[in-house]
């Protein structure tokens, strides 16, 4: 079943003039389908924006819908020091 994406447009969102909106746009719906930043064409600015503003709206939305975003786990290392006596 294909799934049906909201453009920057649908959720109310202006594309910045000094922007390419083909590119934001292309950021925006890679992002939106789970995409990785990894090709060349993707630093370019316009896709780099509209990338984070989708990543930004699905913060949004899992955020309404109650889900929560845990906190990166960390790992840290202890060292104890061992007397034999």
């Amino acid at each position: 079943m294909p799934s049906i994406y909201p453009t920057p447009h649908d959720i109310g969102l202006k594309v910045p003039p000094h922007l390419r909106e083909t590119r934001f746009n292309a950021g925006f719906e890679h992002a939106l389908k789970g995409g990785h930043l990894t090709e060349v064409e993707c630093f370019r600015r316009s896709f780099r924006l509209g990338f984070r503003a989708a990543k930004l709206y699905l913060r949004e939305v899992r955020r309404h819908r109650g889900i929560l975003d845990f906190p990166m786990r960390a790992r840290f290392r202890v060292r104890a020091l061992w007397r034999g006596d």
